[in-house]
């Protein structure tokens, strides 16, 4: 697919949410346990149990969400010998109380590789500071996190009994995209497309978003992809719908709402300007 690399759309204001939310996502992966041998280019036994046992903690299942299934044994980070002889993960019955609902909002922010990070951040990057400077620092920060709900129940709807771990901020960063697309159809994006070599274009908002919801659309499905398991694909096309619904009394073209009128202290109220 094609890869972003700068859209031409210029902000009045500082995107301070969609920098704090990168800085965030950069932050609690290098603070993730066992996330150093992935950082290093390799990682042990010791490594893979602590990143299991936290993931198992913070990430979202779809069986714990949707049944609230909690599971009886869960790791513990350490590493113990089995009855032959191997080495393994230890389990134990969880020493913690587990949010279900919590684990959505905590799933945001963990990734599991620096490629998985750095595209979410991209992405992000590119077309978060123009929605929220469209809705504002507040209602942007709470539109991220209802399209990251969205897509994380969305996706445990449709895998209820999956005891998978959902990780990852590319369900609400796709709601960022689906309102992007409502918001700014006709800006230009810079893109690499790859063929032979990387060609720059610059290409319509609508085309490349579109392109990126269908390929989403159709991986969710299982074609043209040989382990869809690995991607929440499902995830990324309810944030999208979401954000772009969430977005769409934004759009362009859209009468603003009625300005309230009565008396002030005597006098007419002044109108006020929003957005």
């Amino acid at each position: 697919m094609v890869i972003p690399v700068h859209d031409v759309n210029p902000v009045r204001r500082t995107p301070w949410v969609t920098y704090a939310l990168i800085a965030a996502n950069v932050y609690v992966f290098l603070a993730t346990p066992g996330i150093a041998g992935s950082v290093a280019g390799g990682s042990d036994l010791a490594q893979l149990c602590h990143l299991q046992a936290f993931l198992d903690h913070y990430a979202a299942v779809p069986r714990e969400l949707i049944h609230h299934q909690m599971p009886r044994m869960v790791p513990t980070g350490d590493v113990g010998r089995g009855a032959g002889g191997a080495l393994g993960c230890v389990v134990a019955p969880p020493g913690y109380d587990k949010s279900p609902a919590l684990s959505v909002f905590t799933a945001m922010f963990l990734h599991g590789s620096w490629l998985h990070l750095l595209g979410n951040m991209l992405f992000l990057l590119i077309f978060g500071n123009n929605v929220e400077d469209r809705m504002g620092h507040v209602r942007y920060l709470l539109f991220y996190v209802v399209c990251g709900y969205a897509a994380g129940y969305g996706f445990a709807l449709l895998n209820a009994d999956s005891s998978d771990p959902l990780i990852g901020a590319s369900g609400a960063i796709a709601g960022v995209l689906g309102a992007y697309l409502v918001l700014y159809p006709k800006a230009r994006v810079w893109v690499l497309v790859p063929f032979l070599i990387f060609l720059p274009l610059r290409l319509p908002a609508w085309l490349v978003l579109g392109f990126w919801f269908v390929l989403q659309a159709v991986y969710s499905s299982g074609e043209g992809v040989s382990d869809a398991g690995t991607v929440a694909y499902a995830a990324h096309v309810v944030g999208f719908l979401a954000g772009m619904l969430l977005a769409w009394p934004l759009k362009p073209g859209t009468p603003p709402p009625p300005e309230p009128r009565g008396l002030l202290f005597g006098r007419r109220a002044r109108p006020r300007h929003t957005w």
